[in-house]
């Protein structure tokens, strides 16, 4: 519980969601929607996207969820499409972040140590506090993202992977899919809650799967 009560897990968490849900708003605005702007959602303040349950859960046990942002695909001129772009906005903003953590890791990081992520965060004696907060805070925001992105793009309802695959199905097979949808929520919990008490690696392996290649190019990158 200690980690997740950490200020830099916090300060990450609380960016990420935010500028996640954000995104979904401001895409879906560009797109002719204006629900998002109406409920004051367009706006990077954490307040207004926080959900208070999902918050707990996530100082709890690293776990929950925000407010998702209201999106009326009526306004949008080619609806299915539309969606989807406005739900890919919300991981992609999440991946840009990421992508940001690792560039200010790769600047202030005093050492690196080759083939190792976590070697990125080595630091020498003499370093200055705010030179290791920012490392810290850095580092956690790196892998917040990245996990907050390969989560929402496990294409389950409501995750925002399954309103991508959606603009995919063919017409003929669309009623399908919105039913088999429908169960989305109680299969997304089945999986939690599988993974938390049985041991099952389904969610894990799904998030680390997308997680490992993008640090691996991260980290060929910045070699």
């Amino acid at each position: 519980m200690d980690t997740f009560l950490n200020p830099t897990f916090i300060i990450s968490i609380l960016v990420a969601l935010s500028v996640h849900e954000w995104a979904h708003g401001f895409t879906a605005h560009l797109l002719g929607d204006p629900t998002a702007e109406a409920h004051g959602r367009l706006t990077l303040n954490p307040l207004a996207h926080l959900d208070p349950m999902g918050t707990i859960m996530f100082l709890l046990v690293g776990f929950g969820w925000a407010r998702p942002v209201p999106v009326d695909p009526t306004f949008f001129r080619h609806p299915k499409r539309d969606m989807a772009l406005t739900a890919l906005a919300g991981p992609l903003s999440n991946l840009i972040l990421a992508i940001g953590a690792f560039i200010g890791i790769t600047l202030l990081s005093s050492s690196r140590i080759p083939g190792s992520p976590m070697g990125l965060l080595a630091i020498e004696n003499g370093t200055s506090v705010l030179t290791i907060f920012l490392l810290q805070v850095f580092g956690s925001s790196l892998f917040v993202n990245l996990a907050l992105m390969a989560f929402n793009l496990l294409p389950i309802a409501p995750l925002d992977g399954s309103k991508i695959l959606h603009m995919f199905i063919p017409l003929r097979y669309e009623r399908t899919y919105l039913e088999l949808m429908e169960r989305g929520p109680m299969l997304l919990l089945i999986l939690i809650l599988g993974g938390m008490f049985l041991g099952l690696p389904i969610l894990t392996m799904w998030v680390f799967g997308i997680i490992e290649p993008i640090l691996h190019v991260m980290l060929l990158l910045a070699s």
